[in-house]
């Protein structure tokens, strides 16, 4: 189970890293640039420690999923992006494909 919980918090920090990597305005910002470095260096650290237990297909699967939809979000948000019909329903596609893995596969250690 904690390795679920490092999964999720390395999701979170790389959300809030790539999120900081647009506000660095290509690291011309100081404080989100540190922002984004110190949010990636948690992030793939607490990957790491996620795939003890976790298959890597599975850990990244999650982490590609979870990530991509709540960058989207993010940046529907914060940067006024727009998400048209097809974006929502490839975003809603992809997490009934983590859902899937994560309820029905067996290749996820639970």
């Amino acid at each position: 189970m904690k390795s679920w919980l490092f999964l999720s918090i390395a999701i979170v920090a790389e959300v809030i890293a790539t999120s900081a990597l647009k506000a660095s305005s290509g690291f011309s910002r100081l404080w989100p640039s540190v922002l984004v470095v110190v949010g990636y260096g948690i992030a793939f650290y607490l990957l790491a420690l996620t795939l003890r237990t976790i298959p890597v297909g599975v850990a990244y699967a999650v982490w590609s999923g979870a990530g991509i939809v709540l960058i989207a979000v993010v940046a529907w948000l914060l940067f006024g992006q727009k998400l048209d019909l097809p974006a929502v329903i490839g975003m809603g596609l992809i997490i009934a494909g983590v859902v899937v893995l994560n309820v029905f596969s067996k290749a996820v250690a639970h």
